[in-house]
């Protein structure tokens, strides 16, 4: 049994990859709702164009995206640069911009799957809300984001685990760095090319499975959880 047992590095490992997944969820959750929202309710110039930037993750190799995110964000890129010299914030090899990255890869998930819940949104309940006088906020926070909630808690769900398996943008923005950007699967991948890595890597691999397991079923289970209130 003692080699089931986690290590030092691999606890360490698993403490960032959450650290990193939580945060890359946190960070793009608002701006996925509204977007999906915007996608789903609005007609507008270039709406296709903003649609393909969103989903262009789930298209590219995830290493063009990390390429893209380094010349951007890294401290010579034009955002990366502004950010540096303005506030002292330094993204690129970090275990922030391992997270900024599991969030660009995760958010086209999250958008689709909030998009799918907007677009069952009846818009008459959202005309019968205005024409009793309601504001346009106030329909979307008492009508329609209420009724958005499944969606929103699978797309909170598959970002989450998209962050936490999330390993080629990741490995070309921020690197391999044990203690700041490993997460798990870049250890898992570091424990496969070393001499007697096997059984850390096998511990890691079923520790990535089982938190992805786990994530889907609370996804279903909360989904279902909700819509049984929902009824009454």
């Amino acid at each position: 049994m003692e080699g089931w047992h986690l290590t030092l590095m691999e606890w360490e490992v698993l403490g960032l990859s959450l650290k990193v997944s939580f945060l890359a969820v946190a960070v793009s959750l608002p701006a996925g709702i509204g977007a999906a929202w915007v996608l789903s309710r609005y007609r507008f110039p270039g709406k296709g164009l903003v649609d393909g930037l969103i989903h262009l993750p789930l298209v590219l190799p995830p290493v063009v995206t990390g390429y893209l995110l380094l010349v951007l964000l890294g401290r010579k890129g034009i955002i990366g640069g502004f950010l540096y010299n303005t506030f002292g914030i330094t993204l690129a090899f970090t275990w922030k911009g391992a997270a900024v990255a599991a969030a660009v890869m995760a958010f086209p998930l999250l958008v689709r799957a909030v998009r799918l819940s907007a677009d069952a949104v009846d818009p008459g309940l959202e005309d019968a809300a205005r024409t009793l006088g309601a504001g346009r906020m106030r329909v979307f926070f008492t009508i329609t984001l209420p009724l958005m909630v499944p969606g929103i808690i699978t797309g909170t769900i598959l970002a989450f685990a998209r962050s936490l398996g999330e390993f080629g943008a990741t490995i070309t923005f921020v690197s391999n760095i044990r203690g700041e950007t490993q997460t798990l699967p870049l250890a898992l991948y570091s424990l496969t090319q070393v001499p007697d890595g096997e059984a850390g890597a096998l511990r890691l691999c079923i520790i990535s499975v089982a938190l992805a397991m786990t994530a889907l079923l609370l996804s279903e289970w909360m989904a279902r959880r909700f819509d049984t209130l929902m009824k009454g």
